[in-house]
Order: structure tokens, then sequence, then C-alpha cells
């Protein structure tokens, strides 16, 4: 939705130029021992409101890919919709699922195809991709532009306004207490969820968890499982 106060009452924009919305939200990917764990905050927002606190900001496109996703919500799901339906019909009708490398042309293509729109107002949105290449057994974690750049981690991900406060906090944790992919399952999700507060504190576009549980995806050689709130609350408490 347009931030624009002449917009939302139904008035043309007086000045006729096109404007990029900007939704905020701290979305991040974090590598582990058995493969990657995917955290988001829940708000929704438009300009300085706060329109929801539930959203859904990951997507489990299939077994072997999540995508977790930063700015215009309502244009973000209808992507992840269309490439988890592209991915199931290219799979029925060759009988082979579709390779890692075409899933992430696939999400590039859906960028790139998504910025015209994007600059005439209809929504602009930067996911982060985590997935699973069982072919090679090798987890990989990706960010995009606006444009569909695509860009490789080895260990972490962050993307939305959030990340900006927590960038650097990767590569300490990094560097003084263990590489991302040497840390335990827990381990992993303790520092993660330490970020997401810092973001949360440091960025008002971003939701805590004292009130309502963040979504979190673990992807590894078996699968996508997403925690449940009563395991969250749980595992918060040791916090």
């Amino acid at each position: 939705m347009s931030t624009d106060f002449a917009k939302l009452v139904g008035f043309p924009n007086p000045s006729g130029t096109p404007e990029i919305e900007v939704h905020g939200t701290t979305v991040l990917a974090l590598a582990f021992q058995d493969g990657v764990i995917v955290l988001a905050d829940r708000r929704a927002t438009m300009g300085n409101l706060i329109m929801f606190d539930r959203a859904e900001k990951i997507e489990a496109l299939d077994d072997a890919t999540v995508l977790a996703i930063s700015g215009a919500y309502a244009r973000s799901v209808e992507v992840c919709r269309f490439l988890r339906h592209s991915f199931k019909f290219y799979e029925r009708m060759n009988l082979v699922p579709l390779s890692t490398d075409g899933k992430l042309m696939a999400i590039t293509q859906a960028l790139a195809n998504n910025l015209v729109q994007a600059v005439n107002g209809g929504g602009l949105f930067l996911p982060i991709a985590a997935t699973y290449d069982a072919n090679e057994d090798k987890f990989e974690i990706h960010s995009f532009d606006a444009a569909g750049a695509r860009f490789h981690y080895d260990d972490f991900a962050c993307a939305g306004s959030g990340s900006e406060r927590i960038r650097g906090i990767f590569d300490y944790i990094r560097t003084t207490k263990a590489a991302w992919k040497d840390m335990s399952r827990d381990d992993a999700l303790r520092e993660g969820l330490r970020m997401l507060a810092i973001a949360a504190d440091l960025d008002s576009a971003t939701g805590g968890f004292d009130k309502v549980p963040p979504r979190i995806a673990f992807l590894t050689r078996q699968g996508v499982q997403m925690m449940a709130d009563d395991e969250f609350r749980a595992f918060a408490a040791t916090l």
C-alpha cells in the first residue's frame, strides 16, 4: 500500500512522478552444522503505521528451497506463489525436479520482471534464498537486488530495513565465537534471535518477538521444518 496520503485517499500523485514503495522488516539466513536457519520478524507496515503483526515472511517453495521476503508484502507473496507452482509444473512436465541453478534463475527472472512494476509503484521486494542441492550435497544462501542480480554467501545473509543495523554483527560473531557452519542448531538460532532483537530495538519497522513469535524455518537434508510457536517460546526462555 502507498505511504503517500494523496494516493491513500484516492487522489493522483500531484507531482506526476512514480514512487517506489518501501516496507521495512528484518529477515536473515544463517548456516549451521546441518543446514540453514531462516528467521523473520512478522511486522507489516505502511509508512510509520503498523498494519499487521502476524505476517508470514518465510515461504518454502519446495522441500529444498526457502525464501524470506522483505519489502512490499502483497507483491512478494504473489511472486512466491507463482514460483512454487512453477517448480511443481516443471517437475510434473519433465518428471525430474528443477535444478538449484534453475530455481535461482527463476527467482532472478521474477525480480527482473517485477522491476518495471516496482518503479511504477507496484511494490519493490528483496528476498533471500536458502537452498539445498541433493546432487552435490551442498547448502547455499543467496540475496538479490531489485533487478534480480544474485549474490552468493557461504554463511549468512540478511535483508530489510533492520538488516543494516545488524550487518556487522555476523562477522563479529564469526571471528570471536565460531564459524556459522560449525555451530549447532541451537547456538546459531540463539545468536540469530539476539540479532533480530537488536534489529527490532533499532528499527521501528521490525517487530520483536516478546508478543508474537517470529517465523523460523530449518532447511536440512530431510527437508523444511517450521518451528512451532510453543517450541519457540520454550527455547526463547533460555536466552
